[in-house]
């Protein structure tokens, strides 16, 4: 087995990583609720009825109850790579309807072929090493004519961040984007048709890098890849990073954090997929919704 390259995501660190976030991840996600209502204003545009909706990288539920509300008459499956998250969506709704949990990765998704009409991801992408198995995976899962709507960061994201650390040490800190052109090449290659993809800029502010690197830790969007240094930060290179970041300070006296916020939108086709080879396991098995438990009732 190759060694994986140091600008790799580790997924391990990642499901961890939002394992340990559950708890606080609402009370900062504000970007990405507000990319969230973005995407759920597009979907106003496109006459679409959804049987089942498919929300990757649900987090703790709030889009995919919102797709709950939308679409009234359909089944909404929550699926996120950390159980933690998996179990927040399923249970943090007053509402008599809630999402269908399931724990799975994004890259082997545990679901049958043609089983989903719309597939909604919000800023979970990214989180993925191998882009090209992902989309092979929606497209896989998709129904003929089904649509995708996605979103992701792209390479000019945390460019403050990522700039002041290679100034403060030789260690990767900030994860590896991709590129708007990637994903376009990607989503044709995965057998999608009409894809429109676009890009936006946003930015955070704060008073200071603790703060920035505070909320990126509450998030569980820290750093996790494998180059990650291992031990902890030393206060000379925290030092180093407080000064290197400050030349970004703004006249209003804020550090930015710049987020490149790719759009996606593609269609599966009237047929089925060209399939991928793919040497190891795709997935280890594959899973009608019907057969899906409803919340609550986990299995020990």
């Amino acid at each position: 087995m190759n060694e994986p390259q140091p600008s790799q995501i580790d997924k391990r660190q990642v499901r961890l990583a939002f394992e340990r976030s559950a708890a606080s991840y609402d009370t900062v996600a504000v970007f990405q609720r507000e990319v969230a209502k973005r995407m759920l204003e597009r979907l106003e545009l496109i006459r679409i009825k959804p049987e089942t909706v498919l929300d990757v990288g649900c987090g703790t539920g709030q889009v995919a109850r919102a797709l709950l509300r939308r679409y009234r008459r359909s089944r909404v499956v929550a699926l996120d790579v950390a159980l933690a998250m998996v179990r927040k969506a399923a249970a943090g709704s007053r509402w008599s309807r809630k999402p269908l949990p399931v724990c799975g990765d994004a890259e082997s998704l545990p679901l049958a072929d043609e089983s989903i009409n719309l597939v909604f991801s919000n800023l979970a992408l990214h989180w993925c090493n191998d882009l090209e198995r992902v989309l092979h995976e929606l497209r896989r899962v998709l129904a003929p004519n089904g649509l995708l709507l996605m979103t992701t960061l792209g390479l000019d994201t945390l460019k403050e961040l990522r700039a002041s650390w290679a100034q403060a040490d030789h260690h990767v800190h900030v994860n590896r984007f991709f590129d708007m052109h990637e994903i376009g090449d990607a989503v044709l290659r995965a057998g999608f048709a009409d894809p429109v993809i676009d890009m936006e800029m946003m930015c955070l502010t704060y008073a200071d890098v603790a703060q920035l690197m505070r909320e990126l830790k509450l998030l569980g969007a820290h750093n996790s890849t494998h180059g990650r240094p291992r031990g902890l930060t030393g206060k000379g290179r925290l030092h180093r990073l407080r000064q290197a970041y400050e030349r970004f300070r703004t006249v209003d006296g804020v550090l930015p954090a710049s987020f490149e916020v790719i759009h996606g939108l593609a269609w599966a086709g009237p047929g089925r997929q060209p399939r991928r080879n793919i040497a190891s396991a795709r997935r280890e098995a594959s899973i009608p919704i019907g057969s899906i438990q409803r919340p609550g009732r986990w299995a020990r």
